[in-house]
């Protein structure tokens, strides 16, 4: 799971990555470049922690999961500020579209329930078999970026989230198939990460206006 995605993340961002960072058409802010290695080294630190409890070196997991403490700490802020910042910075010197205002509750959601679910994985550090898969919904959901990056042939317009979704349902089939039953992280986690999904998609797609006012003061816009 934690290759594959690494493979999603790759594969959507590597659509995007000529035209908006090697060859940028105006500069990129700092916090961007933040931003990508903060994200980057999560997936990495994903990929090494499930390596580390795979052969059997838990305590080099427990001493890595001090750092990934620190990192998953800083993302939700950078992610937020950099939604903003990008925001601001696609709109230029005009007035930000009100799409652009809608589309932040995506970023917003996503974060909040990132930190939810880690401080969730954090909490059950010592009950392993909830605690990876509390791991695994939060570092899903972060992938919904990179969904919304492919090509419209594979994955159509605003439906990022089944993308998302269909992550965290192979986990879900894991646990059928191997232990013939649903695990309660599963069974409490995917209906509620959806039911926020189809929230958030509600707000951006109606341009809910108590959301858009908060977008406004969160932009500084008029």
């Amino acid at each position: 799971m934690s290759l594959l995605i690494a493979a999603v993340v790759a594969f959507g961002f590597g659509q995007t990555l000529e035209a908006r960072l090697i060859h940028p058409p105006t500069p990129r802010p700092t916090i961007l470049y933040v931003h990508i290695a903060l994200f980057a080294a999560w997936v990495v630190l994903f990929i090494s922690q499930t390596l580390f409890v795979r052969i059997g070196q838990a305590n080099w997991h427990r001493r890595l999961g001090i750092f990934g403490i620190a990192v998953g700490a800083a993302m939700p802020l950078v992610g937020m500020a950099t939604a903003l910042t990008m925001t601001r910075l696609n709109a230029g010197r005009g007035s930000i579209a009100v799409e652009d205002q809608a589309f932040l509750a995506l970023s917003f959601f996503d974060m909040l329930a990132f930190t939810a679910f880690l401080l969730a994985a954090v909490g059950y550090r010592k009950r392993p078999e909830y605690h990876r898969r509390l791991m695994l919904i939060a570092t899903c959901g972060l992938t919904v970026a990179a969904f919304a990056r492919f090509p419209s042939g594979l994955l159509p317009d605003n439906t990022w989230y089944l993308g998302v979704d269909a992550l965290i349902l192979t986990g879900v089939v894991r646990d059928l198939l191997v232990e013939g039953r649903v695990h309660p992280v599963y069974a409490f986690g995917l209906p509620a990460v959806m039911l926020g999904q189809s929230v958030t998609m509600w707000a951006y797609l109606t341009r809910v206006p108590a959301w858009l006012m908060l977008a406004r003061i969160l932009l500084r816009a008029p």
